[in-house]
């Protein structure tokens, strides 16, 4: 059984990749802006204009030195102009536009006119259904191609919508390759120096390689079926989600399956009760984190719906391949995976209080409202790390990898007005055109650039408008609010759109979504707590602890992220991705060890059991949090500073829970309320049901570290006797 359910496993992923083979890869950026927001509207109307379904691209031209430019230097930036209009659209672009039938791959919308005396600019236009991978290879074509003969000193930078599209899609190539491995590695040596054998460590990560793998194909294809959109960013998250989460699993499974070796000839009959043992807590971890997830499908940012989806579906992956195909590996494998510390029957038993974990739990046990207060002081000053953080990337902020576009926009704020690199759109009913011009007028820093451009059917007006300043920033943004006042007061039809609104609306939006996803995944976690404990204290003390973890970690996030990696400030997106992850990843190591709590507080009572149930369980749940944490650090690697935030602050606060919460706030809660925390259910007896407490025996290494039938059958004998 164990070779079929292995052959089941590849053959799955085998046909998902058959299945995928002529689906393309997400390499595009996270769609962020809602669909019912004002810029979306706006970017819809753009096709009702000439030329409106075209993506446009600003060049810019500048002399190394910073001198004024030369009467040639503008006759060589016409040049490099032409040159770039004259290219033909790569394989990867033409792809996209399946049956586009263009005169042209590039139209030059205006001559390279002066900025100022130092700089110059052109204005571009691409086709704008290309995105993703093949705008990247478009946009490169015309940087190499408009670079290939300027004079020595004269310098190109491509920039505008399409220049940061074309950056932030190129930034993944090959980065989601790249955090693969480094997570691969990242595993692997931590599953070393956790088992110390230079084997075992290879069977939970080859499971984990491949459950990551069918986890990403399963998710293609149902993207290819369905609204769903599989972009680069979900997918580097997911695949340190699926590393993490299966990792956690296996680490579970397998300390148990070594327990059960040392009572056990039959490795089988080893593996079988390690299984049944452990599938309790991993599924109800598992479900934990996928019904967390799943209330992202609420939210009106498309990527946070998408997000939550392709996560739920990979960790259920993960789950399968944990619960069936980790098992039938080890069981194929036997003892001798474990060498050189074979376990056997003979040796040793190990007993709760033979850990260092239990002797701090048994510390804590003495002074708990102590150790309680002390670290919610502690939790409480890391979260003031939130007050007063800058939160907010601009367009320019957004990466940690070089960018020409970035590059671009500061050369054109430098001699002249910021926000000429992304002007704003302007539509209004053709009848109300002069009215909605005067009251762009009145705004501060906003200026119509040109004359204003009619529908197709001449019923809609489009002014471009230019404002003062930098695209995406808070000053960009009240200009963008007084813009929206005023037209709306000329004419409630009209609307304002462009990139920088379009940050604005995604902004709004994400600040919705967290206040409205947030309490419905602690919702969702407290039920589901009830459900699995079968309690009300409990749960609500635990969300409670994992939910001030989880802002502590963003406070203290939020002062690395600025004072030691030097970022300027929090995206906006980072507090709600990481509550997310936070809350529903920290109740994951709380469920991890209640469970055992409950087993073991049936043959020691409440508080002892706690006690035990740390010593047993600190081990592996410090390895998991550990390995956890670090793959979470391995999203730095990416090339956007959100990930790479998201990253520092999950990774912190699954550090603040495993050492923190799990070791002194939860042992100082069951301590402090005793029996109360199972309410309303009666305690767990000694006969391993829910019923009276019962009181502390001497310990018995079978009875104490067992929770299968056998073990309690154990100790009730050994009671009656």
């Amino acid at each position: 059984m164990a070779a079929i359910a292995i052959l089941i496993g590849l053959l799955f992923v085998g046909a998902l990749t058959g299945l995928t083979s002529n689906i393309e890869s997400g390499e595009s950026a996270p769609a962020t802006l809602p669909q019912d927001s004002e810029s979306a509207k706006v970017q819809e109307l753009a096709s009702e204009f000439p030329g409106g379904d075209q993506l446009t691209a600003i060049a810019v031209f500048s002399r190394e030195d910073g001198e004024a430019l030369e009467p040639q230097d503008i006759g060589a930036a016409q040049a490099a102009s032409e040159a770039m209009a004259g290219i033909e659209l790569p394989d990867t672009a033409l792809e996209q536009l399946g049956d586009w039938e263009g005169d042209k791959a590039v139209e030059q919308l205006s001559p390279a006119v002066p900025l100022a005396d130092e700089a110059a600019q052109s204005v571009l236009a691409l086709p704008g259904d290309i995105n993703g991978g093949g705008l990247a290879d478009a946009v490169s074509e015309m940087r190499d191609a408009g670079k290939a003969d300027l004079p020595d000193g004269l310098m190109l930078e491509v920039t505008g919508p399409a220049g940061f599209a074309a950056d932030t899609a190129s930034a993944f190539d090959g980065a989601n390759f790249a955090l693969l491995g480094i997570s691969a590695l990242v595993v692997a040596v931590l599953l070393i120096l956790t088992y110390r054998s230079p084997i075992l460590w290879l069977i939970p990560l080859l499971t984990v390689v491949v459950a990551d793998r069918a986890a990403s194909l399963l998710v293609e294809l149902v993207a290819s079926q369905t609204s769903l959109q599989f972009d680069a960013s979900t997918s580097g998250i997911m695949s340190v989600l699926v590393f993490g989460a299966g990792t956690n699993y296996a680490l579970l499974l397998i300390s148990r399956y070594r327990e059960e070796l040392r009572r056990h000839e039959d490795h089988r009959e080893a593996l079988a009760k390690a299984t049944r043992a452990s599938t309790s807590a991993i599924v109800s971890s598992n479900l934990t984190v996928v019904f967390s997830l799943l209330a992202l499908a609420l939210a009106i940012v498309p990527a946070y719906r998408y997000l939550g989806i392709s996560l739920s579906i990979g960790l259920l992956v993960a789950l399968a391949f944990a619960l069936f195909v980790l098992p039938a590996a080890l069981s194929l494998c036997g003892r001798g995976l474990f060498w050189p510390k074979i376990p056997r029957v003979e040796d040793e038993q190990k007993t709760a209080k033979s850990s260092g974990w239990y002797r701090v739990a048994d510390v804590v046990s003495e002074r708990p409202a102590t150790y309680l207060a002390g670290m919610v002081v502690l939790l409480v000053v890391l979260g003031t790390g939130l007050f007063g953080a800058n939160v907010g990337l601009s367009t320019t902020e957004q990466f940690r990898t070089e960018s020409e576009a970035a590059d671009g926009l500061d050369t054109i704020s430098e001699y002249t007005s910021a926000g000429a690199a992304s002007p704003l759109s302007v539509i209004s009913p053709a009848g109300s055109a002069d009215a909605v011009s005067e009251a762009i007028g009145t705004v501060d820093g906003a200026e119509i650039q040109g004359p204003p451009t009619e529908s197709t059917d001449g019923t809609l007006t489009r002014f471009t408008v230019v404002t003062d300043s930098e695209p995406a920033t808070s000053d960009s943004y009240r200009e963008i609010e007084a813009l929206r006042d005023a037209t709306h007061g000329a004419d409630g039809e009209a609307l304002v759109g462009g990139q920088s609104a379009q940050s604005l609306d995604t902004r709004d939006a994400t600040a919705r979504d967290t206040l409205l996803v947030v309490p419905i995944i602690l919702l969702v976690i407290l039920v589901l707590l009830m459900l699995i404990l079968r309690a009300v204290v409990a749960p609500i003390f635990l969300l409670m602890a994992t939910s001030l973890s989880a802002l502590a970690a963003l406070g203290a996030g939020a002062l690395v992220s600025e004072h030691i990696f030097g970022f300027p400030a929090l995206d906006v997106s980072v507090p709600l991705y990481s509550l997310i992850f936070l809350i529903a990843l920290g109740i994951d190591y709380t469920v991890f060890l209640v469970l055992r709590a409950k087993e073991e507080a049936g043959y020691h009572g409440t508080r002892e059991g706690m006690s035990r149930a740390v010593g047993l369980t600190g081990g592996v749940i410090t390895a998991a949090g550990i390995v956890l944490a670090a793959v979470f650090a391995v999203l730095g690697v990416l090339p956007l500073i959100t990930l790479g935030q998201v990253g520092i602050v999950v990774g912190l606060g699954i550090l603040i829970d495993t050492f923190l919460v799990r070791t002194l706030v939860v042992p100082a809660l069951f301590n402090l309320l005793g029996d109360r925390m199972w309410w309303p259910s009666k305690p767990p007896s000694a006969d391993g049901s829910e019923g009276s407490g019962v009181e502390e025996s001497p310990d018995t290494s079978e009875a104490s570290t067992r929770g299968d039938g056998a073990g309690v059958a154990t100790r009730v004998d050994k009671r009656s006797l």
